[in-house]
């Protein structure tokens, strides 16, 4: 590859785009300059050509001196940070700060700046620092400046220091059950798992087996036409929920349904079908529940839940106006607003809101399905807590949207378009992942106080005792892939995790959650020192954990992390049954994933696989010829012998399961997102099955045992 222009590397590296990066093998890759001037354009910076790039450049320069004020100031509780007043060079410069409650601070101090000002247009501009108070309690508060009669303001975002762990996990630690609702359905739900589901799931791991927390798939909402999108991290919105989960006879309004009646029999042919078919049908099932919440919707609402409403309403404000007419919009018109008239593929035209008036009942009623799943999961976390969880259920949020979606259509002029988010290649997935979703542009996460991104985080805490963030080192840097080339073609793009990761911090202490990252994949070896700094605790799967400073073999439990969530396996794989028989190379030869031979990758697996037998053996857990259960069980008991503070049993895992619910790399050729819950026999199980299988019980058994001396 030829070397880059100095002047397109220096414009990269203004904008967080790395030129240079460091591949999974240890190898130092340089990045093609077509994907350089790719991403830069995303970020709205045209830099194709050396005139461009010059421009480009002096731009950059001359925007930042002409702020007065940053749009954004990160701070943190218990520290002095310093923020920059552009002037008039000479010019004085007052300063004050408005807190969420009301109060005034104008205890800023100015320092010392030798900075030399800046010609802008025959005016020399000058620049002045100033430090903030380090007393500032945690919040969004507002900066204000009077510099020579110029008023600026800008957000002033105050993270506590290090997000202290929930006072409900104490000092010991705690397991869960982690959980693809949807492919757990019981007798009485609509042919998919639901609310009711995942609550009855916590209470008896909660109070059979002392689990403190369930952790469930991204709930997040889905587009309402079919076809509807399989996959819980490819969502159309983040800030809302699928109203596939709710529970129809839940919602209060059911018992005044004069056709209820009907609706019992909807629901009974609805999981008749449901039986008979291979692989979850999700557009069959909302079909069928859609018809019977709309009826639900008819009903009279009594005075008291009209307020409640009201209420709801008020609280979500626009965004929820914007993510129910999209859903109108889209049962129109379908679920890609980029084939919508061209009129309506903005939010703020007036064609939408003469749309929205026009069709006012259809957008209410989506307004009223997202109160109904507000309704379902508060009940559903209280209940967790009551039935015995220390933090009850513990969401999952994706990394992004899809592209054609609600929140890409609503919040469009604050993602990056002709790029989407991925992954580099990696051990596991050797040819990269492009996950299709746009991510945030980091300037105008910036400009808007990163208010969407804070929208999204207090949105997924709202019912919760913790929240795993998946891909949570996107949060300092994330892979972008150009329209058009593979993902081993992208780049690695910048965010201020100063500012990303201290609104989590923020919004986990004032909910009283734990922050789980899934750290997994390429990291960067100080990411992790600064998550644990910050109190967000990392992931730790076991057949990951090497001794990649040893000799390459299992990792003592000793060496485990305490600062995190471990697992056996995770849902990118297949469940250790299935892992332990091979089915993971099986999937991805089959698929053509793989960039060696097969042989040599069966063959690395084997001896991977002995090695983890030989540690089980050692360590006391596991005999001579044992069972597939039996070394299943050997391997959670392993997660025992570590310091981690969070354990985690995959459901599918506890049933003896074999299938994976997800390949990595794949859409269509694998059914992924699509698997029923099923024993070793792939015959499927249902909730009530899970309330009385033996292997189930005593893997849950297991667990307990983990923890037990911990609480003691």
């Amino acid at each position: 590859m030829t070397e880059l222009a100095g002047s397109l590397v220096e414009l990269a590296g203004r904008y967080g785009v790395a030129a240079t990066y460091d591949d999974w093998t240890g190898g130092h890759r340089m990045v093609a300059e077509s994907t350089l001037v790719a991403v830069l354009a995303a970020l709205g910076v045209q830099a194709a050509t050396e005139a461009e790039r010059a421009a480009a450049l002096i731009d950059h320069d001359r925007e930042h001196w002409r702020r007065t004020l940053a749009p954004t100031v990160v701070a943190r509780t218990g520290r002095s940070t310093s923020f920059w007043v552009h002037v008039t060079d000479g010019e004085p410069v007052d300063g004050s700060i408005q807190l969420e409650d009301g109060t005034v601070r104008t205890d800023l101090r100015q320092l010392q700046n030798d900075r030399p000002p800046y010609e802008l247009g025959g005016r020399w501009i000058g620049e002045a620092s100033f430090e903030l108070p380090a007393d500032l309690p945690a919040g969004y508060h507002r900066l204000h400046v009077d510099a020579g009669g110029v008023r600026a303001d800008a957000t002033l975002i105050v993270s506590p220091d290090t997000a202290a762990l929930p006072a409900s996990l104490g000092s010991g630690r705690t397991w869960g059950l982690a959980v693809q609702l949807y492919s757990v359905r019981s007798e009485r739900s609509w042919g998919i798992g639901d609310v009711t589901d995942l609550t009855d799931l916590a209470v008896w791991s909660a109070a059979q087996h002392d689990a403190g927390f369930i952790l469930v798939n991204p709930l997040h909402a889905a587009a309402p036409a079919a076809p509807m999108e399989p996959s819980p991290y490819l969502p159309t919105s983040r800030r809302f929920v699928n109203p596939m989960y709710l529970r129809v006879e839940a919602v209060p309004e059911f018992a005044y349904v004069a056709n209820r009646g009907e609706l019992v029999k909807a629901r009974k042919v609805t999981q008749s079908r449901a039986k008979k078919s291979a692989l979850i049908d999700r557009n069959a099932a909302w079909k069928s529940k859609r018809a019977a919440l709309k009826s639900v919707y008819r009903v009279k609402r009594s005075a008291g839940r009209e307020l409640a409403y009201a209420a709801y309403r008020a609280r979500e404000g626009r965004s929820l106006d914007d993510f129910a007419v999209w859903c109108a919009l889209a049962e129109k018109y379908g679920n890609d607003w980029h084939r919508w008239p061209a009129e309506l593929q903005h939010p703020a035209t007036e064609a939408v809101a003469a749309f929205a008036a026009k069709r006012a009942d259809a957008v209410d009623f989506h307004r009223w399905l997202q109160w109904q799943l507000d309704d379902q999961l508060t009940g559903a976390q209280a209940t967790a807590i009551q039935s015995g969880m220390s933090l009850g259920v513990m969401h999952d949020l994706a990394v992004g949207v899809d592209p054609n979606g609600a929140d890409a259509w609503a919040l469009q002029d604050v993602m990056a378009l002709g790029v989407s988010a991925g992954a580099p290649p990696d051990e596991y997935n050797q040819l990269g992942q492009d996950w299709s979703q746009p991510p945030w542009r980091p300037d105008q996460l910036l400009e808007r106080g990163y208010e969407p991104f804070r929208a999204v985080v207090n949105a997924v805490l709202r019912h919760a005792g913790g929240v795993r963030i998946d891909h949570v080192i996107g949060l300092f840097r994330l892979w972008w892939i150009p329209r058009g080339v593979p993902p081993t073609e992208g780049t690695y793009v910048r965010y201020d995790h100063e500012a990303m990761i201290g609104i989590v911090a923020l919004e986990a202490q004032r909910a009283g959650a734990v922050v789980v990252g899934e750290d997994l994949g390429t990291v960067e070896p100080w990411a992790r020192d600064y998550l644990r700094e910050r109190g967000v605790l990392g992931t730790s799967i076991l057949w990951f954990e090497l001794d990649r400073d040893g000799d390459g073999g299992p990792l003592p439990a000793s060496r485990w992390r305490e600062y995190c969530l471990s697992s056996v396996t995770t849902h990118d794989l297949p469940p250790t049954a299935g892992y332990l028989a091979g089915e993971h190379i099986r999937i991805r030869e089959e698929l053509g994933l793989l960039t060696r031979d097969a042989d040599e990758e069966l063959a690395a697996d084997r001896a991977e696989q002995s090695a983890w037998l030989a540690a089980l053996r050692a360590a006391g857990l596991l005999g001579d010829d044992p069972t597939v259960p039996q070394i299943v069980s050997a391997l959670y008991a392993y997660l025992g012998r570590t310091p981690s503070r969070l354990l985690a049993l995959a459901l599918p895992d506890a049933v003896g399961d074999l299938r994976a619910q997800n390949q990595p790399g794949t859409t269509d050729e694998y059914p992924n997102w699509r698997v029923k819950l099923a024993g070793p026999d792939g015959k499927e199980l249902l909730l009530e099955d899970v309330f009385t299988h033996t292997g189930a019980a005593a893997l849950t058994d297991v667990m307990r045992a983990q923890v037990t001396p911990a609480r003691e």
